[in-house]
């Protein structure tokens, strides 16, 4: 199946089959292609939390908002968290990129405001996202993106202190009723002509 086949099948999975659990394989080559999602200058300014752990997941479907069911019913649950604590991901930075992108950052940090600074890492972070969703179908997986979760309960949850949750992404087999299954309820997409322009 190539790229385009992959994209028309996948859409945002509603309900989750809770009793088909996903190799661990499949979650060992989701976690290295996280890893290794692009972002701007290369900063990496992310925590990926895969949770598997039935109790914790359940906590966090407790303050999920509308997800509560999919958190609960999906057999992994992955968090995207961004760097928060922004002198501690300085030394994250410093330690662990090269020192020319060390140097780009400080360059960057002195110079933008903190709201602005955090605003941008937040930016990469949706990138991943991107790539964790289409990486999940390519892997034969369904997937549902959920910026609904209380984030500071989710701090509080996994004990996360220089990182935030922005989002997280439930990830496992889609239940055969599901109502949002392609077969059921059609891809729904704006004409091309009405978001691409050629020049």
């Amino acid at each position: 199946m190539n790229i385009l086949e992959l994209i028309e099948k996948r859409y945002s999975t509603k309900k989750y089959n809770a009793d088909k659990t996903i190799p661990q394989e499949k979650i060992e080559a989701l976690k290295e292609i996280l890893r290794l999602s692009p972002s701007s200058i290369n900063i990496q300014p992310w925590k990926f939390t895969f949770v598997q752990n039935p109790e914790i997941k359940a906590k966090l479907a407790s303050v999920s908002m509308h997800n509560t069911e999919k958190v609960n019913q999906a057999p992994l649950l992955v968090v995207f968290s961004v760097a928060d604590d922004l002198n501690a991901f300085q030394k994250v930075v410093e330690n662990e990129l090269p020192q020319a992108r060390s140097d780009w950052y400080k360059q960057i940090k002195a110079t933008m405001p903190e709201a602005d600074l955090k605003i941008w890492l937040s930016k990469q972070v949706y990138i991943a996202l991107g790539v964790g969703l289409t990486a999940s179908i390519a892997l034969g997986l369904d997937s549902t993106p959920m910026e609904g979760i209380e984030s500071d309960k989710y701090m509080d949850i996994l004990n996360m202190t220089a990182y935030k949750p922005l989002f997280a992404m439930a990830v496992g087999y889609a239940s055969e009723d599901d109502f949002n299954r392609i077969e059921a309820t059609p891809k729904s997409r704006r004409l091309q002509e009405s978001v691409i322009e050629t020049i």
